[in-house]
């Protein structure tokens, strides 16, 4: 198989890879897609019950 200039192996096209990393680079990392599926209040309730129950665990 010959290669092609610009291709990864698997025929990934490199330019297009990177403009799309280009567009997405002011986003964050994960860019708004991640974002609006977060329950950010839910996130934190879950944050504040697991640090209750590390403090639990190493009062032991």
């Amino acid at each position: 198989m010959a290669k092609k200039a610009g291709v990864t192996q698997s025929g990934t096209n490199i330019q297009e890879v990177k403009q799309q990393n280009a567009q997405t680079a002011g986003q964050g990392q994960f860019g708004t897609e991640f974002a609006s599926e977060t329950n950010v209040a839910e996130v934190k309730k879950f944050n504040q019950q697991a640090e209750a129950k590390k403090s639990q665990n190493t009062s032991k």
